[in-house]
């Protein structure tokens, strides 16, 4: 089995400016000592380093790729929106949507991220590596086709799966977002398409607060092929497991896909600035291996996964070695510096009931 790790430095170099977490810097908003959006290339860069510390890097196949073409970028983003972001980012960078600010060359950074991610997806696809990973900067599960917001500039893994689809690669795609925040952009680009069966399972009401709703179900040809299971702050490892096993894996088991994939977030850990979810490292291991097993029963093990949220510097390097190694089948282990507080950590029984009553409604209703 090999593993596909793709990756560019100028990704870690796209900024946001000057940024006190979420609030620009003016006004009552002091300016922090290394400040700036949660969104930074840290905790992305300690991965990389925790990675090749281990030894885990030397297990994978580390590839480069170029930035999307314009003709991939037109796909899914209209071309009055790609030449106001070019432009924007030309004169120096701004703000075009929301929480989405880049500076001097932000349009060609989210271009090379989107086309890491394509360019994972389609070895996967052209049998060239059994699965990867895309560390994609800036994200992309947030963009609209003409509205960028949440960090994200381009729709990366709408791009990836819209071209493999034009090149013949796969027709029919499961996109599965456990990032904490709802996928809003990748279902609104295949609401209404029947071959690609778009699942986020997020933290409810958390951003945006407007969106992620179990009743949006799909439209026209699409419907019923989008779900969202909004879980309640606090879900913990046990209630993530549960998602997966009685709603996640039933619906992609009966939709069959041609590959699974995946919008990997780790803003739902447990110390994540930007989420209230108890998930581990262990969490996002065991949810790998339930993917792996599925996308091996089903597709011939073809399985990709894009990097989308995480803002624990600290923290995102775990989740994502966890999740890596497991991707790779590698026995190099990265122990959780927090294994032995974060399980102390998690719902209490009662809560447990209440998610298991949840669910099964939940269950019930598809």
């Amino acid at each position: 089995m090999t593993t596909g790790f793709f990756w560019d430095e100028k990704c870690f170099w796209h900024g946001g400016g000057n940024y006190a977490g979420m609030l620009p810097v003016g006004g009552l908003v002091q300016p922090m000592v290394g400040g700036g959006l949660p969104e930074s290339p840290e905790s992305k860069r300690r991965l990389m380093n925790l990675m090749d510390v281990t030894g885990l890097a030397g297990d994978l196949d580390m590839r480069h790729a170029p930035a999307a073409t314009t003709e991939d970028l037109l796909r899914v983003h209209p071309a009055s929106y790609l030449d106001t972001f070019k432009a924007t980012s030309d004169a120096g960078g701004g703000e075009l949507g929301r929480r989405t600010p880049f500076g001097p060359g932000g349009y060609e950074m989210a271009a090379l991220s989107a086309g890491l991610s394509i360019a994972a997806l389609q070895a996967v696809l052209k049998g060239e590596l059994t699965n990867a990973y895309a560390l994609s900067r800036p994200p992309g599960h947030h963009c609209l086709p003409d509205f960028p917001n949440g960090f994200c500039l381009l729709a990366n893994l709408a791009l990836a799966i819209q071209s493999a689809r034009a090149k013949g690669l796969a027709q029919r795609v499961v996109v599965l977002d456990w990032d904490v925040h709802h996928g809003n952009g990748t279902e609104a680009i295949f609401y209404d398409d029947p071959d690609v069966l778009t699942i986020s399972m997020h933290q409810d009401r958390n951003y945006p607060m407007d969106t992620g709703d179990f009743a949006d179900r799909g439209r026209g040809k699409g419907a019923g092929f989008n779900l969202n299971i909004p879980l309640p702050p606090g879900t913990g490892h046990i209630g993530y497991l549960s998602t997966m096993e009685r709603i996640v894996i039933p619906q992609v088991q009966a939709f069959k896909p041609d590959v699974i994939v995946i919008a990997c977030g780790y803003d739902a850990a447990a110390i994540d600035p930007l989420g209230r979810m108890l998930a581990t490292a262990q969490t996002f291991q065991v949810m790998t291996q339930q993917v792996k097993s599925l996308a091996e029963d089903l597709c011939g093990g073809r399985l990709m996964m894009a990097h989308e949220g995480g803002y624990s510097e600290v923290y995102v390097p775990f989740c994502g070695h966890h999740v890596i190694a497991e991707m790779a089948g590698s026995n190099i282990v990265a122990p959780d510096p927090f294994g032995d507080v974060f399980p102390l950590r998690q719902p209490t029984a009662a809560f447990d009931r209440f998610l298991d009553g949840l669910l099964g409604d939940m269950a019930d209703a598809l």
